[in-house]
This record gives structure tokens, sequence and C-alpha cells, in this order.
């Protein structure tokens, strides 16, 4: 007794059966075309789709999220400025006003005879005066060093203290 095939062992056997050979061109072309059409088309077993799961979502969520945070920090920065431009504004506002206040012509304050003015004498020594030297100048050379004035460092002169 032989053993039933499987559906699937029927489908091996089918492809391995032999062919006749036949050439392409010959005029039997059309017995060749009767014996492919008599032959059952194979039937395949229906396949399942993958479950593919692709990032476009994901990168979407993301870029949004990106696009809000942008916008939001371009917001309060904009916000900000105006802020500090109305601050400015203010101080400006103000400094004119006191500018103005200040141009105002006033007469100037009495000064107050109760307490007459009394010059004190000073602590300090007076000053003793000095005839200048102008022997030195005819010589030619510096008294401190002894060089002739060309030189840079005698170019200063000795002040009068």
């Amino acid at each position: 007794m032989e053993k039933p095939l499987a559906k699937s062992a029927l489908k091996k056997v089918v492809k391995a059966s032999p062919q006749p050979a036949m050439s392409w061109g010959s005029t039997s072309s059309g017995s060749a075309r009767g014996m492919a059409a008599s032959q059952k088309p194979q039937t395949r077993e229906s396949t399942k789709p993958l479950d593919i799961k692709l990032h476009t979502q994901q990168r979407a969520i993301r870029r949004a999220m990106f696009n809000y945070t942008v916008a939001t920090k371009l917001y309060m920065m904009e916000q900000q400025r105006k802020q500090q431009e109305k601050l400015q504004k203010m101080v400006e506002e103000e400094e004119i006003r006191l500018l103005r206040k200040e141009m105002i012509p006033r007469a100037q304050l009495m000064p107050l005879f109760d307490r007459p003015f009394y010059p004190q004498r000073s602590s300090r020594p007076l000053t003793v005066p000095r005839e200048p030297s102008f022997n030195i100048l005819n010589s030619g050379k510096c008294w401190t060093c002894s060089q002739l004035y060309s030189f840079p460092h005698c170019r200063t002169m000795n002040t009068i203290k």
C-alpha cells in the first residue's frame, strides 16, 4: 500500500516531473502551449503581511516637539525684547522729564548773613623765592651728570619747589 502524499510533497513531485524536451525553433510550439494550458497553475499559500514599523510617525512627533520648542523660544525672546524696549523707553522718558525740570531757570538763593565768612591763616609754610640760575643753560652741560644736553635724560628741567 502506498502512503498518501501531503500537499507540499505533491507539489514537489509535480515540479520534479520531467518535461518533454522541445526545441524552441520547431513548429510544434502549439502542442507545447497545449501542455502548459492543461497543467493546473500552482496555488500559493496566502502570505501574511509583515508588521513593518516605520519611524516616520515617531520622527513626525519629535519634529513637531522640536518645532514647538523653537517657536516657544522665539516667542519668549520676542517678549523679553519687547519688555526691555518698554523699560528702556520708560527710563528715557524719565530722564527727559528730569532734564526739562532742571532746565527751568531759577533764581539763586540768598547767602546767609548770620554766619559771616572769616578767613583763617593757613598752616602751610610760605614759599621761599629763589633766583633762577642761568649759568647752567650757558654752559651746555647738565650739572647732575656733567654731560651735554643732547642726551634724553637731561631734557627734563627740575621744577622750582
